[in-house]
């Protein structure tokens, strides 16, 4: 058995992770929690029979032993925790964003040793078979070539969410809604574009007393060629994750909000394509796996297993952020930036904002 521990233990861990290790209980399980909080952390154990309640990282690391740690505590902990569980031999899952900056982000991947441990992020949505099924059908060349997407995370967050000390800052969350929940959409959209290429970029503090952004809006040039439109606000009443890909064979829609079934996904075939069997085949996957932390997992569990790198670690967790990084360094700028501009002699590599203010 694949001995797991959570280390946060807020709503996240209780409402996501649990399920997840729950629904791989034939090869995995729940040997302890940490938390600051010793009171919430016995709870959290009470409530889903953990055996071993612990307030200290290093110790359940030392004590415990377990191979893999999910990581569910506020952005501005994940760098230094997951080094701590990467340097005691434990896999992790991290929730996103996985850290502050690009710099700390290579911090955590130089912990990594080849054959594992590895640390994977929590970008879901890449795993739902409505996704999976759209990338091998693009690979295949049956929708034609990429040319225009729409990339939406339009969420509504009130004045009183941000009461939390640590959201709305740079220094313990790491950016607004671009970097704590478009980062969702935006992994999907480069999971099925591939790598991107340039973005010019505006972010703008309309109404939330933050200190980041709470919109932002981009432009983003793909190495195909194709180019895309992204929105991340946390000012939309109407509520909605939204991805539309436009090919010369069709267009592809996913409209959602924290989570997709096959349902959820249209497809709509360019006027020249009439064979009715061959847009059939595009509209049904094999199987219905929703997006899910769930599903994000059982790729892990496969990984660990093999002993190879999961999808989302290293240059695979790190392509969404180095994005994120990019339009920030944009929209506080005011010009483009291309991929991989952005090195360690960059501010925008220390710091998601560059030092700078919106």
């Amino acid at each position: 058995m694949i001995r797991a521990a959570i280390v946060g233990a807020g709503g996240i861990a209780g409402i996501c992770h649990v399920p997840a290790l729950r629904a791989e209980a034939h090869r995995a399980e729940i040997v302890a929690a940490v938390d600051i909080d010793a009171a919430r952390v016995k709870d959290f154990c009470a409530e889903h029979g953990i055996p071993a309640a612990y307030t200290d990282l290093e110790a359940m690391l030392a004590e415990a032993r377990p191979d893999l740690v999910h990581v569910c505590t506020p952005p501005h902990l994940h760098a230094a925790q997951v080094a701590a569980c990467l340097r005691a031999g434990a896999w992790v899952l991290c929730e996103k964003p996985p850290c502050l900056s690009l710099a700390e982000y290579d911090a955590m991947a130089a912990a990594e040793r080849d054959g594992g441990p590895y640390a994977a992020v929590v970008y879901q949505h890449r795993f739902g078979s409505g996704a999976r099924h759209l990338r091998h059908l693009i690979a295949e060349g049956e929708l034609g070539r990429p040319l225009v997407a729409v990339c939406l995370t339009t969420w509504y967050r009130d004045h009183a969410y941000f009461d939390v000390p640590w959201r709305g800052r740079w220094d313990t969350e790491g950016g607004g809604p671009t970097m704590g929940h478009g980062i969702h959409q935006m992994d999907l959209l480069l999971a099925t574009l591939g790598d991107w290429a340039e973005v010019r970029a505006m972010a703008g503090r309309l109404d939330r007393d933050v200190d980041t952004e709470d919109v932002s809006l981009a432009s983003v040039r793909f190495e195909n060629g194709a180019l895309a439109s992204i929105v991340n606000s946390v000012l939309s009443p109407r509520e909605e994750s939204r991805l539309r890909f436009d090919l010369t064979e069709a267009t592809v829609e996913l409209s959602h909000l924290y989570g997709y079934e096959n349902a959820d996904w249209t497809y709509t075939p360019a006027p020249h394509v009439t064979d009715e069997a061959r847009i059939a085949t595009w509209r049904t996957p094999e199987a219905d796996v929703p997006s899910s932390h769930t599903a994000l997992l059982a790729d892990l569990l496969d990984a660990y297993e093999r002993g190879e790198r999961p999808e989302t670690s290293g240059a695979g967790g790190r392509q969404t952020l180095e994005l994120i990084a990019a339009l920030y360094k944009s929209a506080l700028t005011g010009r483009p930036v291309r991929r991989g501009e952005i090195d360690d002699t960059d501010p925008f590599y220390r710091e998601m904002n560059g030092g700078m203010d919106l």
